[in-house]
């Protein structure tokens, strides 16, 4: 029996996910043969995972970070200052303004230090958040013969236990954890 691509899961886990969820879902599928981690591949880098994406994404109304240049940047609000201006803002990979989701892509740098913390609580900060796809990798190898970090399951043991908890209350309607 072949294992599903890519692997995913939805919080709260009492909640059906959104349409819009199985359609990047079906994004991250589409680009397996680029990005997939699974079958002994070396990790490209986050960069490089969202610019296999980024067309897909794009077509779903998703505006994706296109480089490092300040013009190429996704930057979200967190706080307003005085006058009203924009004081403290966020770069994120992508956001749908029209859903409230936003997208954090991680590779090797933020599998291995795990940034999908940084990730919840940043992304829990930003103004119009309501929802978080957190795209890890299922086997990040900085080369091939170096031992996997298991970033997906590693976010989906965190998660898990954040919801079943229930000391942390997430403001978020839905979190969407990818493993490709």
């Amino acid at each position: 029996m072949s294992i599903p691509y890519p692997l995913w899961k939805h919080y709260p886990l009492n909640s059906i996910p959104p349409e819009w969820a199985l359609e990047v879902v079906d994004v991250v599928n589409r680009a397996e043969l680029t990005i997939s981690t699974v079958e002994g591949h070396t990790g490209l880098s986050s960069d490089q995972v969202l610019a296999a994406l980024r067309p897909g994404l794009e077509g779903l109304g998703f505006e994706v970070e296109s480089g490092k240049g300040a013009h190429q940047k996704v930057r979200r609000t967190v706080l307003f200052g005085e006058n009203g201006r924009p004081e403290v803002n966020y770069d994120i990979d992508a956001f749908n303004d029209h859903l409230g989701a936003a997208i954090e892509v991680e590779a090797g740098r933020g599998a291995a230090n795990n940034a999908d913390y940084r990730d919840i609580v940043r992304t829990a900060l930003i103004l119009d958040a309501r929802f978080l796809v957190l795209m890890q990798p299922q086997a990040y190898r900085s080369n091939p013969s170096a031992r996997p970090l298991r970033a997906y399951a590693n976010s989906r043991d965190q998660l898990d236990a954040i919801y079943a908890s229930q000391r942390l209350r997430l403001p978020f309607e839905g979190i969407l954890l990818i493993g490709y």
